[in-house]
């Protein structure tokens, strides 16, 4: 895998708002590369720019700003990337904070990847 420049950003779903008060939390899942659902619970304005609010259908697409750790080539086609969710301290609900994920659930924003 090449060298990112620009933000990560990890895809979830939010399914729930958990508290309308300022800023508003919510509540948000996303499937790892092996199968398994991770939840996590947090202020609203962390998982991106969906404007996210009592009259909300839900689930909505968000994302969650991420950095990459490794990227594991062999197991799966396309590889797998390992993430952390600390750049704003967002951890799933039992305090995992790094997951592997499919390369396809990660976008970069305000760059790209570039050669060696």
């Amino acid at each position: 895998m090449e060298p990112v420049t620009g933000v990560m950003l990890l895809r979830c779903r939010a399914t729930r708002l958990v508290d309308e008060g300022f800023p508003g939390w919510v509540e948000v899942v996303f499937r790892d590369a092996y199968g398994r659902m991770w939840t996590m619970v947090d202020k609203c304005p962390i998982f991106g720019d969906a404007d996210l609010g009592p009259e909300t259908v839900f689930p909505v697409e968000v994302t969650l700003e991420c950095r990459t750790l490794d990227f594991i080539a062999e197991g799966r086609p396309g590889g797998v990337v390992k993430v952390s969710t600390d750049p704003h301290h967002v951890a799933a609900e039992d305090g995992t904070d790094e997951f592997d994920v499919l390369p396809e659930q990660l976008l970069i924003v305000g760059g790209g990847t570039h050669g060696p």
